[in-house]
């Protein structure tokens, strides 16, 4: 979803020029601890797009008991615009 919403807005991913930062917010129970295996997924993915140098930037990934939807993961992504 990210990747398309990227594409509509910019018209094309090429005007990607890297991925600054991830933040996930995990929908889960207290005792998972896992988080940030949960955002791996996302991140390789990103870096099969852009390059392993562009497509994988900071991140960091937080549990939570609730999300909109209960939709099971939740993704801001910053990312720098080539002119």
């Amino acid at each position: 979803a990210l990747l398309a919403t990227l594409k509509n807005h910019y018209g094309s991913l090429d005007r990607i020029s890297r991925v600054i930062k991830m933040l996930a917010l995990v929908n889960c129970t207290d005792d998972f601890v896992d988080q940030p295996k949960v955002i791996n997924g996302a991140s390789e993915l990103f870096g099969e797009v852009f390059g392993q140098e562009a497509g994988i930037g900071a991140r960091s990934a937080l549990g939570t008991n609730s999300l909109p939807g209960n939709i099971p993961v939740e993704i801001e992504l910053i990312v720098e615009i080539a002119d």
